[in-house]
């Protein structure tokens, strides 16, 4: 009996591939403004926390971010046409209904080659003010070691487009702001239950602050 293969790290060169076409969509159906995108790390890994209150913010960041980006994608969302290109553009399908290992591997391989990992901490679209955090973004950067950026997406979920209803209206400002990396372990190495809890705490503090503080300079 032969051990399951080791599944493929999506390469970078299928995320920038997906930046281009993000580019391309969100500045030409809708005016972003994007504010300190100068903080993120020109290389080595690095995880992007980004708030999650509307569909289009995953593009949204894709298309804004200065480097290409990998995001962990529920896997309800790769259907027809959309699996085959969703995983052409690097992106990495999850099963949120259990420990993934699949994606999991595959998240900590694009760190591991320096790459940008995306994840919506809160697991599920809502209000979109990081109030209730899953314990992944902790997991992969405690193991990782990689530094988290956090991102606000702001003005995405007001109210809906008069011709498509699933997005917002189009030409609409949408804001996205990154924040300054930071570390979520306590520099001791330690990935045991009790330290993952501890780096939630931290990184809810973090991205809780960086979010007011995103509000505040952007008036949302």
């Amino acid at each position: 009996m032969t051990a399951p293969s080791t599944p493929p790290v999506p390469s970078e060169k299928g995320a920038e591939i997906g930046r281009r076409i993000g580019v391309g969509l969100m500045y030409g159906l809708f005016r972003p403004r994007v504010l300190g995108a100068w903080r993120v790390p020109a290389t080595g890994p690095v995880i992007y926390a980004v708030n999650h209150s509307h569909n289009v913010d995953g593009p949204m960041v894709m298309g804004v971010a200065p480097r290409p980006t990998h995001f962990l994608i529920k896997k309800e969302a790769f259907i027809g046409p959309l699996d085959p290109f969703l995983l052409g553009i690097g992106q990495l399908k999850v099963d949120r209904s259990t420990a993934d290992r699949t994606a999991i591997t595959q998240a900590l391989g694009v760190l591991e080659n320096g790459g940008v990992l995306g994840i919506f901490p809160e697991g599920t679209r809502g209000e979109g003010d990081f109030a209730a955090l899953r314990a992944g973004l902790a997991y992969f950067a405690v193991r990782s070691g990689a530094p988290i950026v956090p991102v606000a997406v702001l003005g995405s979920s007001g109210r809906p487009g008069r011709l498509i209803k699933a997005l917002p209206p189009l030409r609409s400002r949408i804001d996205v702001v990154f924040g300054g990396p930071f570390d979520a372990g306590d520099g001791s190495g330690r990935r045991t239950r009790k330290a993952l809890d501890e780096a939630t705490e931290r990184i809810q503090k973090q991205l809780t602050a960086h979010l007011e503080n995103a509000r505040r300079l952007t008036g949302r």
